[in-house]
């Protein structure tokens, strides 16, 4: 059984502080004490032993009724032993620990008028009133500031914990988002691409390889963003996305008229438009039904302005986890999104323009 709870904080500080016990005894040798004497006496000190040991397991109200207990040890023995005072030390040592300082200023100040009623009643002599407030008081109020200071690091290490645990989540959600649009977009392509190899491979043996090859080549390039993903990077341009789209559309018989170049924006936001890029033709591609498709960025009034429509069948439905993930990004930057349903599908996502 172990007598202190596992405490860094701790160590061996509680047993040294036990040193102030022997002037029990050694007033009690001083003093010639009968053997009568010396039983209650050690009696007393092993109640102490168990309160004081039980101190260090609780807090608050419980730790309270212990600071109590040693006060009544120290009202019963010091008429009999003067160096029952240390238990009134001990009872103020525990001050910090019972609650905010307020309350560990409390429980000095009754401990000190205690101390003046015990003097009073027994008509004990400065030698022991003197050094029983003072050192009550002192050790007290150095309990109450190492106490404090406790606490503070325990809401430290709690506040940190916590920031801790939601980075963890936020890297999570991150992952999950982008795998989300990284891999819903190629897989949908290599499944579309793999179709038409196997519809040609006996009518275009050569077209259907070639399809195959094109398989293979966007495959390895899904495998090394999915690493950037988990690195928590994206390297691919906006411009580089709006080629694969057209090749995406194209695959399906999709018309496609795309006016994006080379932006030179920020990478935190072309990376963002990539990505919407992206969720938006893959969601083309499986839903709308779609025979032409519009691509088109542009900068305006301070802002750059990314849009896809497509003259599908615009049928509205709620978002689901890419589009939420595309808004938050945006959102994230500043940037709105916003889409329309009508004719069609319009998704616009609009982007303060930053400096570089």
């Amino acid at each position: 059984m172990r007598l202190l709870p596992k405490s860094k904080d701790l160590g061996w500080v509680p047993y040294m502080w036990l040193i102030y016990l022997c002037g029990m005894p050694a007033t009690l040798v001083l003093s010639k004490a009968s053997p009568l004497q010396w039983a209650l006496n050690l009696a007393g000190i092993l109640v102490f032993l168990a309160l004081y040991f039980r101190a260090h397991w609780v807090e608050g109200r419980s730790l309270m009724w212990i600071i109590a207990a040693m006060t009544l040890l120290g009202v019963a023995f010091v008429p009999i032993n003067p160096g029952g005072v240390s238990y009134f030390i001990y009872a103020g040592s525990f001050a910090g620990r019972a609650g905010a300082p307020r309350v560990g200023v409390r429980i000095l100040a009754a401990l000190v008028v205690v101390i003046a009623i015990e003097t009073r009643v027994f008509h004990l002599t400065p030698y022991f009133w003197f050094p029983a407030v003072l050192f009550t008081l002192m050790i007290g109020a150095v309990g109450i500031h190492f106490a404090e200071r406790h606490r503070d690091n325990q809401k430290l290490t709690r506040a940190q914990e916590e920031v801790e645990r939601m980075a963890k989540v936020a890297e999570r959600e991150r992952i999950a988002r982008d795998l989300h649009d990284v891999l819903g977009h190629t897989l949908s392509l290599i499944i579309l691409k793999s179709q038409l190899a196997a519809r040609l491979s006996e009518k275009d043996p050569q077209r259907a390889a070639r399809e195959i090859q094109d398989v293979e080549r966007i495959s390895r390039d899904a495998l090394a963003q999915v690493r950037s993903t988990i690195q928590g990077y994206h390297s691919r341009s906006l411009a580089a996305e709006a080629e694969q789209a057209k090749n995406a559309l194209h695959a399906v018989g999709v018309q496609v008229e795309c006016d994006i170049g080379t932006t030179g924006l920020p990478a935190a936001q072309e990376g963002v438009l990539a990505l919407a890029l992206r969720e938006a033709v893959t969601n083309v591609i499986r839903h709308a039904s779609a025979t032409t498709c519009r691509l088109s960025l542009q900068q305006t009034n301070g802002s750059w302005r990314l849009q896809i429509k497509d003259d599908g069948c615009g049928t509205p439905a709620p978002e689901g986890m890419g589009l939420t993930g595309m808004r938050q990004r945006v959102e994230a930057l500043g940037g709105n999104l916003q889409r329309e349903v009508a004719g069609g599908t319009t998704l616009t996502i609009i982007l303060p323009a930053v400096t570089q």
